[in-house]
Parts: structure tokens; sequence; C-alpha cells
């Protein structure tokens, strides 16, 4: 018998523009990148653009590598 190790929500190291946090949301919730950038680009320009960035900052210090 196998046992499943948890699923980690990590930074990608191989699919990032600057942190690698949309590329690690998207290999977490399993879609593609482009989607979880554009709709991460859009909330953040919706919403006056500072929570957005905030966000951002926050998880590239929290979140660690793979």
């Amino acid at each position: 018998m196998e046992l499943n190790s948890p699923k980690r929500l990590t930074r990608s190291r191989s699919d990032r523009m600057l942190a690698g946090i949309c590329g690690g949301l998207a290999n977490y919730l399993i879609v593609d990148p482009t989607i979880v950038r554009l709709v991460f680009a859009l909330a953040t320009f919706f919403t006056a653009v500072f929570p957005g960035v905030l966000i951002y900052l926050i998880m590239w210090v929290v979140v660690p590598k793979e």
C-alpha cells in the first residue's frame, strides 16, 4: 500500500516570470500558468493594484521554492 504525500504549494523554478508564484499556484491547482497570471493581473488591476502587489510580495516571502 502506497501513502500519498499531501500536495504542497511551492514557488515554481521552471515556470516563472518574477518569483514563480503564479507558476506554483498553477501547478498546485493543475491549470495553465497563463490563466493564473491573467486572473491575478485582472484581480490586481480591478482592486486598485495595491492589495494584489502586497499579496504577491507576501507570498514571495512565505511560499518556499520547489
